[in-house]
């Protein structure tokens, strides 16, 4: 791992790869150091924002190297709370998606060579991760798409606006649009489920989080259509 100032408030760590960026987010989490203010993994590295009143980022830098999120010494000179919180755990949640609602689902497979029900096959078959949020509040950025589905590039000109609820992908990757925003990539369903409310501070999804995406028709759109994201284990008995 390697660690380098953010600006005056922040250091980045470097991690070895996706799985290793959230244990170390988790972990400084968990610890809740007194001068933590902000933890923001995205991929393989880990943004660690501190109160700078109370700490300088060498000394941050040097606590997460030397403990990887976990008490320091008492010699590398940061005050630390010892009233930890837990993190919460990763959560799967399963996204029921209209792959009737595909603008782009020909280009998808015009590049692919796969016929549309084998797009969807591989889409509903993978369990998906979050690696990333941000673009828009919310926006999960999933990976990785299975091969046959990677390399479709972005869309040529972008849409000046995506409904909320699209799900799109490009590259290795795919993801939803929790609000309406433009956007270029190929929009190959859409979710009924609300994924993000701003006002009412509802963000369900986060970094470590499972995604898989279960298939559903136009009526099933319309009867699940406002309804709000829900982990798999709530509502378990």
């Amino acid at each position: 791992m390697r660690v380098a100032p953010l600006g005056d408030q922040a250091v980045l760590a470097y991690c070895a790869d996706e799985a290793a960026a959230v244990r170390l987010a988790a972990a400084v989490r968990a610890a809740n150091p007194a001068w933590l203010r902000d933890v923001v993994p995205a991929y393989a590295s880990v943004g660690v924002f501190f109160d700078a009143d109370q700490v300088d980022a060498a000394s941050v830098g040097a606590w997460v190297l030397a403990s990887g999120g976990r008490e320091p010494p008492e010699s590398a000179g940061v005050q630390n709370t010892r009233e930890a919180y837990a993190p919460r755990s990763p959560q799967t949640l399963t996204v029921p998606v209209c792959y009737e609602m595909a603008p782009d689902l020909p280009r998808v497979c015009e590049h692919t060579g796969l016929s549309a029900d084998d797009v969807i096959r591989l889409h509903t078959a993978a369990a998906f991760t979050v690696y990333a949020v941000g673009f828009v509040p919310g926006f999960p950025y999933l990976g990785y798409l299975p091969a046959e589905l990677c390399g479709v590039g972005r869309l040529p000109s972008p849409r000046v606006r995506v409904e909320p609820g699209s799900v799109g992908l490009t590259g290795r990757q795919t993801g939803i649009y929790p609000l309406p925003r433009p956007g270029g990539w190929n929009l190959i369903g859409r979710t009924p489920l609300t994924i993000v409310d701003v006002a009412a501070g509802f963000f369900p999804l986060r970094v470590g989080d499972a995604v898989r995406f279960t298939p559903i028709d136009d009526a099933e759109f319309r009867r699940l259509e406002g309804q709000r994201l829900q982990s798999n284990e709530k509502g378990k008995k």
